[in-house]
């Protein structure tokens, strides 16, 4: 692959959307959201809130970072307009980020002006966080592919799916709903610490809030299940498809998978501090943006199935011998002329010939 200047600066954009994303969950399992109380895009009713207190800092930090990510994918969006030509796949994945963005931006409003923030346990709120999730994935989907594609990536092959084509779909969704979960029990644990929950205290409850204690059995499930499937398909890609990046993408993805299914269980053990939601949440985002590289490598158009095997092509010179047969021409002057020949076809194709010894030797491999 060669990084051309918008490809670095494709996967700097999509490094920046991450740390934007971790920021984000560092507002809500701090309880900031309403640091800026109502207002959106405005600060408590200013531009530039003075003497802050902390949970303000923090809620405007998280805007000021928002704002510059979106500036950086509209810049993203006018140099790729620029530097390819219309109906180009970078076109297309620059401009795909562009409407996860401003669906991101809106998303995120919305949580302010409706007051789905800090410790409300609303109904309202329970159904936007997988919704918020799902908008960000897709962001991290497109931001993904345009720096694929930038870096030389080719366009996916979608006409004529296979088994590995509809694993890798099933696995993508697997994922997304592992995270939805995740969305709803990041927001129980914030909301609903454990520690709160005294005995008789469940019953108490609205229903929007139990639901949201009720996952914090299920999420592991559904992640370990997820995890389990994952790992399968990362595998059946790594020996059903050449290449040097599905190989990497899937062991990759296998590494990241490990790691993010002890990340969870280390989180609950140690009932969700928030350096731990912070590290689980990254490794979660790492895991789909491989499972979305993934995909790009093993269905882009070339690539192959079952690697083919090596066919090694021998061919020698035989010398001339003196004895007569027949009309004069001795079986070794034949044998000479038919591997003079073999040379000749050789050298047509750029191959060297092998050293005059007395038996063969593999020139080349042609695959």
């Amino acid at each position: 692959m060669q990084l051309n200047s918008f490809a670095r600066f494709a996967w700097g954009v999509l490094t920046l959307n991450l740390g934007v994303i971790l920021w984000g969950a560092v507002v809500r399992a701090t309880g900031s959201g309403a640091g800026c109380g109502s207002h959106w895009p405005l600060c408590n009713g200013t531009v530039v809130p003075l003497t802050p207190p902390i949970a303000t800092l923090i809620e405007f930090a998280h805007r000021l970072s928002s704002g510059l990510a979106f500036l950086v994918v509209v810049a993203m969006v006018v140099w790729a307009r620029r530097a390819y030509p219309a109906g180009h796949r970078v076109r297309w994945g620059a401009g795909a980020a562009m409407a996860c963005m401003i669906a991101e931006t809106l998303a995120g409003a919305g949580l302010v002006v409706f007051h789905w923030v800090a410790d409300d346990v609303s109904l309202g709120r329970v159904i936007v966080m997988p919704i918020h999730l799902t908008i960000t994935f897709s962001l991290f989907t497109a931001l993904a592919l345009t720096a694929w594609w930038a870096s030389g990536g080719a366009p996916l092959r979608l006409s004529k799916p296979d088994a590995t084509t509809w694993l890798l779909g099933g696995s993508l969704l697997a994922t997304l709903i592992t995270g939805m979960a995740g969305a709803i029990t990041a927001l129980g644990d914030t909301v609903l610490p454990v520690a709160s929950l005294t005995p008789g205290a469940y019953a108490n409850l609205a229903s929007s809030a139990q639901l949201l204690v009720g996952l914090r059995v299920w999420h592991p499930l559904i992640a370990i299940v997820d995890g389990a499937f994952v790992l399968f398909v990362a595998n059946h890609v790594r020996v059903s498809r050449a290449g040097v990046f599905v190989a990497r993408f899937s062991t990759t993805l296998t590494a990241l998978f490990l790691l993010e299914l002890g990340a969870g269980g280390l989180n609950v053990f140690l009932q969700v501090p928030v350096w731990m939601q912070l590290t689980h949440l990254w490794l979660a985002n790492l895991v789909w943006i491989t499972l979305v590289l993934l995909t790009a490598a093993a269905l882009g158009e070339g690539a192959t199935g079952l690697p083919v095997r090596p066919i090694v092509v021998y061919y020698r010179r035989y010398p001339t011998s003196g004895g007569k047969h027949g009309s004069g021409e001795t079986p070794s002057a034949r044998m000479d002329e038919a591997g003079n020949r073999a040379t000749q076809g050789a050298h047509e194709k750029g191959l060297e010939p092998a050293p005059d010894r007395g038996e063969a030797e593999p020139n080349s491999v042609v695959r």
